[in-house]
């Protein structure tokens, strides 16, 4: 799925309280691509994250997604769009406490009205090392592995492309890098695309292609 963004803006409020968050981004986004996308807090990064996604709309600019305008959808499409073909990761991990590591990974095939792929899930837990831990609570599991249990939850659905936002801000450096090298495996095998919001140059630099955002302004990094 290619993913192209034209001069994507995100104003809030009017006059002497008016606050561009986004202003003008323009970016191409190629089947198997991984992108990381770094800045400060308040440079606008989660922002165009949740614009990228369809979970926020602009103010003004175009986003497709194989030529298809996804604003144009309604909330429902949206909301289906999603679902089918976007897999989310957050720094918060997101896990119900009273489900298994199973169950969580699940969640998204139950909403949309899907059979799990058993398969497929054997394949997942196995790439990311959760096999032992999938009859597990949460609370029963470290935080690298409940992070690895999101992944496997992003990637249930078989979606095209997976956005990470701070996907590794509640862990220690060690859980950490490890997570982001089981991700990068993981998308290289199963040829996904990766987009990752962060604020750690260390993350950002193992991305095939890297930008900046500060004060809402999007540059992609070139080589030296």
């Amino acid at each position: 799925m290619n993913i192209e963004v034209k001069e994507l803006s995100k104003i809030y409020g009017e006059g002497e309280n008016r606050v561009v968050a986004l202003n003008r981004a323009s970016l191409r986004i190629g089947q198997g691509d991984f992108i990381s996308i770094m800045g400060p807090s308040g440079s606008g990064k989660s922002t165009l994250l949740h614009l990228l996604s369809g979970l926020d709309r602009p103010t003004s600019g175009q986003l497709t997604y194989d030529g298809r305008n996804i604003y144009t959808l309604s909330d429902k499409e949206l909301s289906a769009f999603r679902r089918r073909s976007i897999g989310f990761i957050f720094q918060q991990f997101n896990l119900l406490p009273v489900l298994t590591a199973r169950e969580n990974i699940l969640m998204p095939l139950l909403l949309d009205g899907k059979q799990p792929d058993v398969g497929y899930l054997e394949q997942l837990s196995a790439l990311l090392g959760i096999q032992e831990r999938l009859a597990h609570l949460p609370h029963e599991l470290s935080g690298g592995q409940q992070q690895r249990v999101a992944i496997a939850r992003a990637l249930v659905a078989k979606p095209d492309v997976i956005f990470a936002d701070e996907p590794t801000g509640n862990l220690d450096s060690k859980s950490g890098g490890e997570v982001m090298e089981l991700l990068k495996d993981v998308r290289e095998r199963l040829e996904k695309t990766l987009v990752v919001i962060t604020h750690d140059a260390r993350i950002a630099a193992m991305a095939d292609r890297k930008f900046t955002i500060v004060d809402g302004v999007l540059s992609e990094v070139t080589g030296r």
